[in-house]
């Protein structure tokens, strides 16, 4: 009996210390299953996640970079086109100005000594002819009216003018063209008493053909110049020859 209880005694320790080895090994089993699972999830947490990290710093940087350089080329070349089309447009508005400024036409004004510049000359045809030429000096047109008015020397009266002359319209000339008229020295009939003279006053018209206007010209005679009571001086013509045609 007393073996018999001993040896269930035995039985029993030897099952509880199964038991506690099963139980031991079962937890170093699970708690082996547990490293090992938290293992490969530190090396997935580390490991891919840092290089993802890094990865993705990279990638931001280069976004950032690229993105960048892609908005800053596009506000540069905004910038590069606003700023010619600014140009472009004072110049525009520079060149409308001037432009406008330029087809601005001026009215004509008289032609007088104060504008034009006069000369006399001796022609060889027709004899006993002179030819008065009249250029434009000023900076706008100006209106050559009617014939020039002349005086030689100390002479008491205008000499005549020649009213078949008159021009189909008023010559106009612009800065820098010229108008003329032929002097007629002496006219029919022959025989008539001559003057010597030296000067020539040649006054300008205004558009009522109401005396002189504006300053006077005094200019110097071919050297041997004698002229007589019937000679004459045509309108202002727009042609040298259309003048000298009388």
């Amino acid at each position: 009996m007393r073996n018999h209880i001993r040896t269930t005694a035995l039985a029993a320790t030897a099952l509880l210390a199964a038991l506690s080895l099963t139980a031991c090994g079962g937890n170093d089993s699970a708690d082996n299953g547990k490293a090992g699972a938290a293992a490969p999830a530190a090396n997935s947490t580390t490991t891919p996640d840092t290089g993802k990290d890094a990865n993705d710093a990279k990638d931001a940087q280069d976004t950032k970079g690229s993105s960048s350089g892609t908005d800053n080329a596009p506000v540069e070349n905004a910038s590069a086109t606003s700023k010619g089309s600014t140009g472009g447009g004072q110049g525009g508005k520079s060149s409308a100005g001037a432009t406008g400024s330029g087809s601005t036409s001026k009215s004509p004004v008289t032609c007088t000594g104060s504008n034009t510049k006069v000369t006399v000359s001796k022609v060889s045809r027709p004899i006993n002819h002179l030819l008065l030429t009249a250029t434009n000096t000023g900076s706008v047109p100006c209106y050559a009216y009617h014939a020039p008015a002349l005086r030689f020397d100390d002479a008491q009266a205008a000499f005549p003018v020649l009213r078949d002359s008159i021009p189909q319209a008023v010559v106009t000339l612009a800065p820098g063209q010229s108008a003329y008229a032929s002097i007629g020295l002496s006219g029919e009939p022959d025989g008539q008493e001559l003057h010597k003279s030296k000067h020539l006053g040649v006054y300008f018209t205004g558009k009522s053909n109401q005396g002189s206007t504006g300053p006077s010209t005094e200019l110097t005679l071919p050297a041997g110049t004698t002229w007589g009571d019937n000679g004459f001086v045509t309108y202002w013509q727009s042609e040298m020859d259309l003048a000298l045609t009388y």
